[in-house]
């Protein structure tokens, strides 16, 4: 068995079986360079010389957390949640329950579409405009894997098919690049039109996933409590009737100001810092309670955070294991000259490949160096070679436990403690978007 092939499937049945994703990485670490006959020394070497690619965004998520819990504290969130509930009459059995539900989930699919496209802020919206809404989807028994399956959806299917804000950066500088890059020498040569057109049909099979899974899968009543995501020395309730007018003005400024901050500046941390600046002198909350409330955003994300950081470092011990290019090789001795079969061979590598890193950005350099010259020399067309390329590095954006396309909707949802980042996320996720990928993205190499 490859060493690859072995650390992701003991990473995947430890997160299974609950064990802490942070601790399923490092062991899978250590299987898999200890498999592939690296020193014990040298997997830890590779290890840690991997963790700084992700502390950037670690104390990102980790600032944000902390302005999404200073909302929080302040009371909006509780007094937004409580007149939605009753303006819609969700504890009187309304009858129109299913269209709220719809309503909602297409309004969080546009932040999250935004979020790529329109206002490239990634993740960073959803601890802030999230755990406000976990009241309101009580109230309404929405199941909230649902909602994990349009996020994830709105934050990973739109950069790989229009090519604005993030999407730019995926299919041109990333995608685009990567292929032209390696099949210069075998006279390749793609255009930045052909990209989106080629990733067309394995985005399809996503949408296909997100019908199943809001229409079908996930659509009955599921029961979650009301819990309060904050516990302060005022109650939230008590501040709700306290905000003065000017007050609740400077949580709308802290809100658009996160976000413009953001933007000019191209840092989540210095974003989040002035939105938490803002809050702590609104008086909103009590001045000497500002470190835990920090403290507390920070614990929020911390998790997300490690990660992150871990999944980093397993993707260097991988790269530096010297098996991710041998599972491609001993993956075509299997193919023949099927070309059937190379496509889905080399999907379902892909698959395993992406898994553990958890980021089609950082993967495409990795699989296109391998996959296009070995797509030419199955006579994959050009269209075929981006589908092939795309879907395979989209199969760990879309399904992984060490994904920020999982991870960022399981800190939102799960900010009441209700939301089991494996079963709720990365599951769902996983069956609906990873496998019409795979069955998308072969009929998209079969046919273009």
């Amino acid at each position: 068995m490859n060493a690859v092939v072995l650390a992701i499937l003991v990473m995947v049945t430890l997160s299974l079986a609950r064990v802490s994703v942070v601790f399923a990485l490092i062991a899978a670490s250590l299987v898999g360079g200890l498999y592939a006959g690296m020193p014990v020394s040298e997997i830890m070497s590779a290890f840690e010389s991997g963790l700084g690619n992700g502390a950037t965004v670690a104390i990102s998520y980790a600032v944000l957390g902390a302005f999404a819990v200073a909302l929080s504290r302040s009371g909006i969130t509780q007094l937004l949640s409580k007149r939605a509930i009753a303006g819609l009459h969700l504890d009187e059995g309304n009858p129109n329950r299913r269209l709220i539900i719809l309503t909602l989930l297409g309004v969080l699919l546009a932040f999250a579409v935004s979020s790529q496209n329109l206002i490239p802020v990634h993740i960073a919206f959803i601890p802030v405009l999230v755990p406000p809404l976990l009241k309101l989807m009580n109230h309404l028994e929405l199941d909230r894997r649902a909602v994990a399956c349009v996020i994830t959806f709105g934050i990973t299917a739109p950069y790989m098919l229009l090519p604005v804000g993030f999407g730019s950066i995926f299919l041109n500088d990333i995608l685009l690049a990567n292929i032209n890059k390696n099949g210069a020498e075998f006279g390749l040569n793609v255009t930045a039109g052909m990209v989106p057109l080629a990733m067309l049909v394995p985005i399809g099979g996503m949408a296909l996933g997100l019908i199943t899974a809001v229409f079908f899968s996930y659509r009955r009543k599921r029961h979650y409590e009301d819990r309060e995501l904050a516990h302060g020395a005022q109650p939230p309730t008590e501040t709700t009737r306290t905000l003065k007018s000017w007050q609740m003005g400077m949580i709308a400024i802290s809100l658009l100001g996160t976000v413009a901050v953001q933007l000019f500046s191209g840092s989540m941390i210095l974003g989040g810092l002035f939105g938490f600046a803002l809050l702590s002198v609104s008086g909103v909350f009590r001045w000497h309670e500002q470190d835990n409330i920090f403290t507390e955003g920070m614990q929020m994300m911390t998790l997300v955070g490690f990660i992150m950081i871990a999944a980093a470092g397993f993707a260097s011990v991988m790269q530096a294991s010297g098996e991710v290019e041998t599972l491609v090789t001993s993956s075509t001795d299997l193919i023949g000259d099927n070309k059937g079969l190379a496509a889905l061979i080399m999907l379902l590598v892909g698959l395993f490949i992406t898994m553990g890193i958890g980021s089609s950005f950082s993967t495409i350099p990795i699989i296109a160096s391998l996959y296009v010259p070995l797509a030419i020399g199955f006579d994959f067309s050009p269209m075929a070679t981006i589908a092939l390329v795309g879907a395979a590095a989209a199969l760990g954006d879309a399904g992984s436990p060490a994904s920020d396309s999982t991870l960022g909707p399981t800190a939102g949802l799960n900010a009441d403690g209700q939301h089991d980042h494996i079963w709720d996320s990365v599951v769902p996720t996983f069956l609906h978007y990873n496998i019409p990928l795979i069955a998308f993205g072969w009929l998209a190499a079969m046919t273009l």
